[in-house]
């Protein structure tokens, strides 16, 4: 009644600012065409023909409207009516305009172009002229006629598929088994009750809701009916479901993840859109049903992987025969993302953290490709598309490893990985010299008592004045934490900058962006010691300190991360340090892994010669405690610089700090250059 009401008001005002003679027939229609764009179908009917209305009541005439431009999603009409100068009616005393309506659905824009008939008569209430509109179904597209319903038929989008570089699937549309019930095969069952707890108990729902599927309206008693989704690859699973009376398994496609855990945090993962966000993107095209990216690659990629559905609008007769194509528009599959990642070397750096709480990262060094991310533990991205039960969910969520922390992306304290950055910097600024030597006795130092009870240690006391190379090799804290002092705390935060410090990487891929300290306040001499051997409130990302050792093997320049194939950019910053300085360090690297006292001498191949750094970094709020120890190892392949791994591992107080680190970098970089052909 309310659209009744204010389509009255409004024909009253309408008809105010008419001749006496009534309106025209070009004022009718374009009073129309306002309601018709507002969506006000009552007040369009009001100015329909009094032969339209006897053959159309109100109802009718709503409900058509209402239901086709709901079925098709339509919005944004727009109605332009053509009007002659001069418009004569016919021999009928009817008068014709054209127009053109455009509007937005689900194919995208809908254009047609047709006549609306007018015809005069005169107001049954007031006796006044009108012009009556002679309405048909066919003015809501010309393609209805009578009966006729305009259905639409979806045409699905395939969702883009992620590779590593030599073409494997880490995120693929792959095919999914649908368990469900047949109700007649289940009746005939030795025993249906012990047969559905079984069930219950294999799928992890209750009986009272698989009862409640299998009485819905539309089961017939010799249909399949869905009840839930598994891996098509649990072969033990599928078996004890199929052991029970009644089961069937059926292929559906999916997304699978096929590396599961091995490239969990990289991949993340999709699930079904919530109702908040379809409120929030369907006018982006999204569609109730959809998925959408929930973490990693997935949700990064989410525009260009997710595609645009496409969608047939059609007449079909009142038998539900097909008729006339209204509007068709293809679908548009996803784009498939292929990744520098190499699965090969990805693997054998899961392998090497199993059972171990850490994240590994390779890249090429002169290319800046990511050859792999890692993380240990992880979790199986498949579940949450079969299904997550909520004792999976609460056990992941709690469980004191963190399987869902995705650690590549965050920050940590290098220690003393850190110290290569450190020497590049003060050899470019001129407070080091390679052959300049310290020489310091004992396991503590400090510059005065001005630092009261705080000491710099150090692991080894060499018993001889050491230079830049023995530093490096013994993994020297006294000589990095002089050379910061040296340095100055304005020099050193300009030279951290160069490498990358307090920016974005420049990737696509969200990280924690890497800090010199929390805050801006000036550093005493302590913070400044320490920063120089990557301790204080330094922090890095490991996909930056791998980074950051690139200057070291490409003549100086700071290589640029790339994560997708033939992404351009190599170089992120030229030139930070002289060729010279950039040779230099990398030789001190190779020594730490060639000499025989070198922390990293268990690094060593027998067919390549590698270069790199440890570093312990503990966690402690006070010197003299004993805190978690983070273990680092940045090693890379120093001849031709074809890989680059930095990994850390977290708790390694208690396994030889950065020591048990080394050989897992070790295995990993062996099985990698073999992998490419290598001896």
């Amino acid at each position: 009644m309310k659209r009744v009401t204010l389509a009255v008001v409004g024909l009253l005002l309408f008809a105010a600012g008419c001749s006496a003679d009534g309106p025209t027939p070009e004022e009718t229609f374009d009073q129309y065409v306002s309601f018709w764009e507002k969506g006000d179908y009552s007040a369009m009917y009001e100015l329909l023909s009094s032969e339209a209305k006897a053959q159309y009541d109100l109802d009718y005439m709503v409900e058509r409207y209402e239901n086709i431009y709901a079925g098709i999603g339509a919005a944004g009409l727009e109605v332009t009516p053509s009007y002659p100068e001069e418009a004569e009616a016919d021999e009928e005393g009817q008068i014709h305009f054209p127009f053109a309506v455009t509007l937005e659905t689900v194919v995208g824009e809908v254009s047609f172009e047709h006549t609306v008939t007018l015809v005069q008569e005169e107001d049954e209430e007031t006796g006044v002229p009108r012009w009556g509109i002679n309405w048909g179904p066919h003015m809501i597209f010309p393609q209805l006629e009578g009966e006729d319903k305009v259905r639409v038929e979806f045409l699905e989008a395939e969702r883009g598929e992620i590779t590593d570089r030599k073409g494997e699937g880490l995120a693929i549309n792959g095919t999914l088994g649908s368990v469900g019930v047949v109700p007649a095969r289940l009746e005939e069952a030795e025993d249906p009750e012990q047969a559905l707890e079984q069930l219950a108990e294999e799928l992890g729902l209750s009986v009272e809701r698989i009862e409640q599927e299998l009485n819905a309206s539309w089961v017939q008693p010799d249909w399949f009916v869905p009840l839930a989704t598994i891996a098509k690859d649990d072969e033990d699973k599928k078996a004890r479901l199929l052991s029970i009376d009644g089961v069937m398994i059926q292929d559906r496609p999916g997304r699978v993840y096929p590396y599961k855990e091995m490239a969990a945090h990289l991949t993340g993962y999709i699930q079904p859109l919530s109702e908040e966000e379809w409120n929030e993107l369907r006018e982006e095209g999204y569609r109730q049903t959809d998925v959408i990216g929930k973490t990693g690659l997935e949700q990064l990629f989410e525009e260009r992987l997710r595609g645009v559905h496409g969608a047939t609008i059609y007449t079909t007769d009142e038998n539900n025969n097909r008729k006339e194509i209204i509007a068709h528009q293809d679908p548009v599959h996803g784009e498939d993302i292929r990744l520098t990642i190499d699965m090969t070397l990805q693997q054998e750096l899961y392998r090497q953290l199993e059972g171990d709480q850490g994240t590994a990262v390779a890249i090429h060094p002169q290319t800046g490709e990511i050859l792999a991310l890692v993380n240990q533990p992880a979790y199986d991205p498949n579940l949450f598309i079969v299904g997550l039960s909520a004792e999976q969910w609460q056990a992941w969520s709690e469980d004191p490893a963190k399987p869902l922390f995705n650690r590549f992306n965050q920050t940590y304290p290098p220690g003393s990985a850190f110290k290569p950055v450190t020497a590049a910097i003060a050899l470019e600024q001129g407070a080091l010299s390679p052959d300049e030597t310290m020489d310091v006795s004992g396991l503590r130092w400090q510059p005065d008592s001005s630092w009261g009870q705080y000491h710099v240690t150090r692991v080894t006391d060499p018993g001889q004045p050491v230079d830049l190379t023995a530093a490096m090799v013994f993994s020297d804290n006294v000589y990095f934490a002089q050379a910061a002092l040296k340095l100055g705390e304005e020099a050193f935060k300009r030279g951290a900058e160069a490498f990358g410090f307090n920016e974005p990487l420049p990737l696509d891929l969200p990280v924690v962006t890497s800090k010199l300290s929390s805050g801006d306040q000036q550093w005493d001499d302590v913070q400044l010691a320490v920063s120089g051997f990557g301790q204080g409130e330094v922090l890095m990302s490991p996909l930056h300190l791998a980074l950051a050792y690139t200057p070291f093997l490409n003549q100086g320049h700071l290589t640029a991360p790339q994560l997708e194939l033939n992404s351009g950019q190599e170089i992120w910053k030229e030139q930070i340090i002289s060729p010279a300085t950039a040779d230099l360090i990398r030789q001190t690297l190779i020594e730490v892994v060639e000499h025989p006292q070198g922390t990293g001498r268990d690094a060593r191949l027998p067919d390549w010669t590698i270069g790199g750094k440890t570093g312990t970094a503990e966690l402690k709020t006070a010197q003299g405690e004993q805190g978690e120890e983070y273990g680092w190892f940045v090693a890379f392949e120093a001849e031709q610089a074809q890989v680059l791994v930095a990994m850390m591992i977290e708790g390694v107080e208690e396994k030889g700090g950065s020591g048990y680190v080394v050989p897992k970098v070790r295995q990993a970089i062996e099985a990698y250059l073999r992998s490419q052909g290598g001896q």
